[in-house]
Parts: C-alpha cells; structure tokens; sequence
C-alpha cells in the first residue's frame, strides 16, 4: 500500500471503530457515502474544504453550516475530524473506505449505485438480491441521486461497472446509427 493509502486507511479504521463503538455504523456510513459524493459533486465546497488558506474553524463551520440538522452529530463530527486533520482532500476516499469496511464486516460487498430518482427501501432491496444472484456475492447497495443519469441505474462494484442507465442507451443508439 501507498503511503496515501495507509493513511485513508487508517482514518477510515479510526471512524469506523467510533462508529461501531457509538452504535451507528449503518448511520455514519450511509451519511458519509450522501457527503462523500457532495463532495465530489462540488468544486466550492471542495475547494473550501482543501484550501490551506482557510482556517481550520471556518472549514468546521462550513462543515456545520452544511450539514447541521441533515446528518447525525456523530457524522458532523467525523467529518470536522478528517478536515481539522488536513485530510480534507481525501474525504471522498475514506467515506468510501469506511463503506468498504463496514460491508466486509458483514461479508458483503458494497455496490454504489447512481439512479435518477430516488430509490424507496424496498426496491433497494430487490436491487440488493438481483445484484447478489448476478454476481454470486453477498451485495450491500449504497444509492446516490444523480440526475445525469436520466433514467435507469449505474451499479458499480468494485472494478465492474453495470450501466443500465437511459444516457448509455441514447449513446449505443448514436453510435448505432453512426
């Protein structure tokens, strides 16, 4: 492992392991994947969040501004943890390491999902089951509204990209037809 990646792994081991100590493991890591791609989707909020420049306080206070009231103290916290540390940049990666972590605990893998619209529980659950029979393992989905999608669904599970989605169907017909 690279030195970057031993340090997200250990900022996720330590936000995992407060997580499970505090009961909200399933909590913590379903708000960390909705900021993780906040993040990612967010070049102001990113770069407020990276920039040397900006004190530490005013990154927390951003940090509450945002999220106070959407997400749960303890993900408020780990968040203004990782960014007081400077590890701002690498939010996105220990959210989905934390993710990672937390489906292995439990013998499955996580499988990120983009849809269009929101998914209820229960189609969640039938995705999970459809996901687990196709690929023989045990899938645990982490679902993210992405309305570039257009329609549809884009499942990713570790290097395996299903793309199911309306957007990659317009572009084969284009490229059909070309």
């Amino acid at each position: 492992m690279e030195s970057g990646d031993v340090r997200i792994d250990g900022y996720a081991t330590a936000v995992l392991e407060v997580a499970k100590a505090e009961g909200e493991l399933d909590r913590v890591g379903d708000e960390l994947n909705r900021i993780a791609r906040a993040f990612e989707t967010s070049e102001p909020l990113r770069d407020a969040l990276t920039d040397p420049r900006i004190p530490v306080d005013r990154k927390q206070g951003i940090v509450d501004e945002l999220l106070g009231g959407r997400a749960s103290k303890l993900s408020v916290s780990l968040v203004n943890f990782v960014v007081a540390q400077g590890r701002g940049r690498d939010l996105s990666a220990i959210a989905a390491r934390v993710v990672a972590k937390a489906a292995h605990e439990r013998s499955k893998e996580v499988a990120y999902v983009r849809s269009a619209i929101e998914l209820d529980a229960d189609t969640v659950r039938r995705l999970e089951e459809k996901l687990s029979a196709t690929t023989g393992r045990a899938v645990e989905a982490r679902v993210t509204v992405d309305p570039s999608v257009l329609g549809g669904l884009v499942v990713t599970i570790g290097d395996e990209v299903f793309d199911g989605s309306v957007r990659s169907r317009f572009r084969d017909l284009r490229e059909a037809w070309s």
